[in-house]
């Protein structure tokens, strides 16, 4: 396994919608493997492709919580096939985003389909955090940050901020 580089806004690879997987195979696999260390190095939750320059429709995600064991979810193709009227607030940040967090209102429960890393095709029904991480991460898919989801002025000091954090860590 290998950790991989994240990409930080404003790489434009971030707002750019990925492609579908034509086939979960070897490379598929050992590449969310990879996904799964790079996200708990860094650490996270969640991690989509395009943050690590690849643009295909894959995310990891594991919102197990302190104490619990691992429980890294593989999602290659993921669509929401449905999505509750019931909204849930929840503080999002994203390692793309180092260091910043917003309120972002979200549905509170989706019906996820996708292929695992079997190439099986499985469908969950995410509430709580799964929901939102689910949520959060196809964005990514589609070329949507979570500060797209906010207004233009809160957007704009977080961008700033990753700007001035950019340059603290180069």
């Amino acid at each position: 396994m290998a950790k991989l580089p994240i990409l930080i806004v404003p790489d434009p690879r971030l707002k750019t919608k990925a492609k579908p997987v034509a086939a979960v195979d070897d490379r598929i696999r050992k590449l969310t493997d990879d996904m799964l260390e790079t996200m708990y190095a860094a650490p996270g939750i969640g991690l989509a492709a395009p943050q690590i320059g690849l643009l295909e429709r894959i995310i990891v995600i594991d919102v197990a919580g302190k104490g619990e064991p691992p429980a890294p979810l593989r999602l290659i193709n993921p669509e929401i096939t449905w999505a509750s009227e019931d909204l849930q607030t929840a503080e999002e940040g994203c390692l793309s985003l180092p260091e910043q967090w917003a309120e972002v209102v979200r549905p509170a429960e989706v019906k996820v389909r996708y292929l695992d890393e079997t190439g099986a095709r499985q469908e969950t029904h995410a509430t709580g955090i799964l929901a939102t991480c689910v949520q959060h991460e196809i964005d990514h898919l589609n070329g949507v940050l979570f500060v797209d989801h906010i207004s233009a002025l809160r957007r704009n000091m977080i961008l700033r901020k990753v700007q001035k954090w950019k340059k603290e860590h180069a």
